[in-house]
């Protein structure tokens, strides 16, 4: 299948080039600049330098797509995510890029149009199972509204004939992600704090398990689908998780008061529970993660990474 992949040479972008040119699809993936261009060569894909808020262009460097993915996006530190503007860039790649690259996908005949999206959608749902069916509750709408206006894309794009599919993905970490590195940093600090006693669920997906999802995708029904590993971890051992696989001290807990401090949306995303089901992906793809659960994913980053991190 040809593709065409805007944010070949983000986290997931990455990952997802080589596993699609593994499974024998014929890639090209949007890449600024000549060093990302090389990157996007180097993992055997042909590299497009075009602007996402363009929607002639993306017609023109999208013709002869059998499938578009978009999996483009511009996610602020962690310290500068409660300012509003701080994800303008963010927002406009979900609103606006969304739009022109499901036209392009429509106006270039493509069978499948892939969005990356989110599971923070849901919100807080204590130890419930989270399924595609479970309500929404958008306590972040400066981050995740934008999202919403993505999803309703991939939708227009089905009811235009096409396949268009979400994928509501969790929490990525992976040995060559900044975040997963900030992590294992602080842990080394013991600043990879606890809140409260720890309780609340967190799922999460190796990156490299994702991008196998995002090949997985292109032969999925239309739909939302939520992409996770197989064992969601409450806080208090996702964090023992890290420390195990780097043999460090256990992580301190700390009042849930502290994090709040953060403010707004990024203490609600902290604090939240979330135990994310993939029940779904699995039964209508065949896809199954390779690092089931996060004590096995941070087991490869810790053996991937040695001392180095």
């Amino acid at each position: 299948m040809k593709v065409f992949l805007a944010g070949a040479t983000g986290v997931l972008g990455r990952p997802t080039v080589r596993a699609l040119v593994d499974a024998g699809h014929e890639v090209r993936g949007t890449a600024r600049g000549e060093q990302k261009s090389q990157l996007v060569r180097s993992l055997g894909a042909e590299p497009v330098a075009v602007d996402l808020f363009d929607p002639e262009a993306l017609k023109t460097a999208a013709a002869g797509s059998e499938a578009v993915l978009h999996f483009a996006t511009k996610i602020p530190p962690l310290m500068r995510m409660r300012s509003k503007g701080a994800w303008r860039e963010n927002n406009r790649l979900r609103s606006e890029a969304s739009r022109h690259l499901g036209d392009a996908a429509i106006a270039t005949g493509a069978s499948v149009y892939v969005y990356e999206s989110i599971t923070f959608l849901y919100g807080e749902h204590g130890d419930e199972w989270i399924s595609e069916d479970s309500s929404l509750s958008i306590a972040w709408p400066a981050a995740l509204n934008s999202t919403l206006d993505a999803e309703r894309e991939v939708k227009r794009f089905t009811d235009a004939g096409g396949r268009g599919i979400s994928l509501r993905y969790v929490a990525f970490y992976a040995p060559y992600a900044q975040s997963t590195l900030d992590t294992v940093r602080l842990a080394r600090r013991r600043l990879l704090p606890v809140p409260g006693d720890g309780a609340n669920f967190v799922s999460s997906i190796h990156v490299d398990d994702a991008a196998a999802a995002a090949v997985a995708a292109l032969d999925a029904p239309a739909g939302v689908y939520n992409v996770a590993d197989d064992e969601p971890l409450r806080m208090r051992d996702y964090a023992r998780a890290v420390t195990d696989a780097f043999g460090l001290k256990p992580p301190r807990r700390v009042p849930k008061w502290l994090f709040r401090l953060l403010g707004g949306g990024p203490a609600k995303y902290i604090l939240s529970s979330q135990r994310v089901s993939n029940a779904r992906f699995k039964d209508r793809t065949g896809w199954s993660p390779k690092y089931p659960s996060a004590r096995d994913g941070w087991e490869q980053i810790a053996a991937s990474l040695g001392d180095g991190a």
